[in-house]
């Protein structure tokens, strides 16, 4: 090891089934010479997580009883032997939650987020989160001194959305719709603004509405208060024709039929939004076949878009202070899930372990 080792134990948030999170101590991981070991100084809450902590598990992510969460940033205390030379003691830095392998039949195609080997890497609620080596080398940034913990613990989420407006080609001037105004619509809708695009925002409440237009959407409507939400989306595009882009943030049946239905002819409709296994979706098969409707649905990230996060975190064109609504301690995490649950309209807590 190039420091010393740290032995001992953290206070941790241990997921052991569903709805069963216990913050309690648990042994300091140890590292491989490879590896490297990070204090958390922020770690954030999210939707994934929330789902996770739900079913109390995750097929590729989690499996219990297992310290979870994966939005992060902080400092590394321990690097080992084989680490990279430019890994240091006392370095600020933000770790990615995944790497590929850049070997298999998808990496080579460029298509790293589809990884038939992509590590995940989960911990963040916890007072320090090992840091594998594949990880460390190919999607582990360091801080500049500016950014703060908490602007830097949103570049995973970011990087999603980046990648997200990436695939659709969106460009300036064109209008597009976001549905659902969590904190990943609402990326998204600063975003697309800070692009020059036209954004029109559909959210569940009032609060997502104000939200919306803060961070630069153009008109933005609460679901609640209109009766065909696809009709409103429409008049306000030209000729009535539709929107060139719908991102579809939600992940139901419904939202995905509403996203088709605003898209103009050869427009583009990411079903962001997944919606959960075994769900089914009625599409109108004549419609996307004689309106040229492109579908894209897309999924996590890769080292390119954690770097472009990073970037925009960096100069400044996205900021935590929009997105986290509250500050926590380590102990209360269990309780504000159970909060989450209710689906309060609060976007993201930042937890301090």
């Amino acid at each position: 090891m190039r420091t010393a080792i740290l032995n001992g134990q953290m206070t941790a948030a241990v997921l052991y089934g569903p709805e069963t999170l216990r913050v309690e101590q648990v042994e300091i991981p140890t590292i491989a010479p490879d590896e490297v070991l990070l204090e958390v100084k922020v770690a954030l809450t999210c939707g994934t997580d929330l789902k996770v902590w739900k079913q109390g598990s995750h097929p590729r992510m989690i499996v219990p009883p297992s310290v979870f969460g994966h939005e992060l940033a902080g400092v590394v205390r321990e690097v080992g032997e084989a680490a990279p030379d430019w890994i240091r003691v006392g370095m600020r830095a933000v770790p990615s939650n995944s790497a590929p392998c850049d070997e298999c039949f998808f990496c080579r195609r460029g298509r790293q987020n589809l990884c038939e080997d992509l590590l995940f890497n989960n911990g963040a609620y916890a007072q320090y989160i090992r840091i594998p080596g594949r990880i460390v080398r190919k999607n582990m940034l360091e801080l500049p001194d500016h950014v703060s913990f908490t602007d830097a613990a949103l570049v995973e989420p970011l990087a999603c959305v980046l990648r997200g407006i990436d695939e659709m080609e969106v460009a300036q001037g064109d209008t597009a719709v976001v549905i659902g105004c969590g904190p990943i619509g609402l990326m998204f809708v600063r975003m697309l603004a800070a692009r020059g695009v036209r954004v029109l925002a559909i959210g569940k409440r009032k609060s997502q509405k104000k939200a919306a237009e803060r961070l630069g959407a153009r008109a933005a409507f609460d679901v609640n208060e209109e009766s065909d939400p696809v009709r409103v989306v429409r008049q306000l595009t030209e000729g009535g024709r539709g929107a060139d882009a719908v991102i579809e943030a939600v992940g139901k049946p419904a939202t995905w039929q509403w996203a088709v239905a605003m898209a103009r002819r050869g427009g583009t409709v990411n079903l962001f939004g997944g919606c959960p296994k075994g769900t089914d979706v009625r599409l109108d098969p004549a419609s996307l076949h004689y309106s040229e409707i492109t579908l894209k649905s897309t999924f996590h990230h890769s080292p390119r878009f954690i770097r472009e996060s990073l970037d925009a975190v960096t100069r400044r064109k996205i900021s935590a202070a929009d997105f986290v609504t509250g500050e926590i301690a380590l102990a209360d995490l269990p309780s504000a899930f159970e909060h989450m649950k209710n689906r309060n309209g609060e976007l993201k807590t930042a937890v301090i372990p």
